[in-house]
């Protein structure tokens, strides 16, 4: 939970103030800001050297080391409002917040009980949504006070104000630097809690996951789309201001405190596969409407919806931890984040390149992603075990005891 608070604190408001300080100070189009989201998954690709690192370094401590790096490479952020300065700061807090993700999902796949680990993970959701809540809520407060604004009505007419550079900075720092901050303490505080079963230290691939890996390749590349021109399009179709981003943002993670923990608990009741299928269908809608939306006010509206379907990414965690061995944790968090980048690497640039001249074929695209993970989703167990992975298709046998060395 204290990880779930402060990975949020850096990251939301360096995704936040994203697309705003890139227009407004940096001059970027879509061209640049899809090679500075390309830029960023590069670490998420190479997310299967996290295995190998463990081999020299605990995975607790790699999760507080990561943190550290996330928080410094947001903090330094505004000092380099260029398009090279930009690309290079995003890759330093990107391997932090790549290798991060990484060490905590696997370090909560092998310390939850399968049983409760849905609604363990519904409310470790509803602390990063808490911790969400109080960051853009003091961006709100910073930027309220640096536009000089004395009404609350400029939420209605602040479309041209443009922020200065030392806002961006100011906030950027205190961010960067209070997530850095709580890992470091996290680190003095906390003990170092020992393997429940000792991890596999080699790149693992088994051809029973071979669902899991299809859904987590679906979903990076539909989350990019959703992640880079969703918030894109508020910016420079409708000229959202950051103030209003920030008001979206805000209403999306209070939201969340409440319903990501209904989402973990309403997992444990009905099972993972009811659950994707629910989402899938959601997003194909919500990408469909963003593609012709017109209204500004609709268009925020899909935005809330969309990021509401972000907590159902609990389902696909805990049906590999239903399907795989206790020692497989830690590689397969570290190839699956692999397999989540590959087509995430590609699909902001080459989009960047669709949306100068077509914007809505990227989310056309995007409902044909989901619309593929809806039919994947279909092959996934009632009830999924080991040895009853898939309903369709290659199964393992059944899986030696976590004692034993993996094969």
């Amino acid at each position: 939970m204290v990880f779930a608070a402060a990975m949020p604190v850096s990251f939301l408001s360096w995704s936040l103030l994203l697309n705003n300080f890139t227009i407004e100070v940096a001059s970027f189009t879509g061209r640049e800001i899809g090679i500075l989201q390309s830029l960023r998954e590069v670490p998420g690709f190479l997310s299967f050297l996290v295995v190998y690192i463990l081999l020299v370094i605990a995975e607790q401590r790699l999760a507080f080391l990561s943190l550290v790096l996330l928080g410094v490479g947001v903090a330094i952020t505004g000092y380099f409002p260029t398009a090279i300065g930009l690309y290079i700061t995003t890759i330093v807090s990107s391997i932090g917040f790549h290798y991060y993700e990484t060490c905590n999902q696997s370090l909560a796949l092998q310390w939850l009980d399968k049983k409760t680990a849905p609604a363990v993970l519904g409310r470790i959701y509803g602390v990063g949504a808490t911790a969400q809540v109080l960051t853009l809520g003091s961006i709100f407060i910073v930027y309220f006070i640096a536009s000089g604004q004395v009404s609350w009505t400029f939420l209605a007419d602040s479309t041209g104000l443009v922020t200065s550079n030392n806002t961006y900075n100011m906030i950027y720092v205190a961010t960067g630097m209070l997530t850095a901050i709580m890992a470091l303490a996290a680190w003095v505080i906390f003990p170092h809690f020992p393997e429940k079963v000792r991890q596999t230290r080699r790149i693992v691939l088994r051809r029973q996951y071979w669902l899991y890996y299809g859904l987590t390749f679906l979903a990076g590349a539909r989350r990019q789309i959703f992640l880079v021109f969703a918030g894109f399009l508020m910016v420079e179709k409708f000229e959202y201001s950051l103030i209003q981003v920030t008001a979206l943002f805000l209403l999306n993670a209070v939201f969340n405190i409440w319903f990501a923990p209904i989402v973990g608990r309403l997992i444990g009741r009905i099972g993972e596969r009811a659950a994707l299928v629910f989402e899938y269908v959601g997003l194909v809608c919500v990408f469909v409407a963003y593609a012709f939306v017109e209204n500004g006010t609709i268009a925020a509206g899909l935005y809330v919806v969309d990021h509401m379907f972000f907590a159902f990414a609990i389902a696909i965690k805990t049906y590999f931890q239903k399907i795989g061995d206790p020692a497989d944790m830690a590689s397969t968090a570290s190839v699956a984040f692999t397999i989540n980048h590959i087509a995430a690497v590609v699909v902001p640039i080459s989009f960047g390149f669709l949306w100068l001249t077509m914007p809505e074929a990227v989310f056309l695209a995007g409902a044909g992603m989901a619309a593929l993970s809806l039919i994947l989703s279909l092959n996934v167990p009632r009830h999924p075990d080991a040895g009853n992975e898939v309903i369709l298709g290659p199964r393992g046998p059944s899986l030696a005891p976590a004692s034993q060395p993996a094969e």
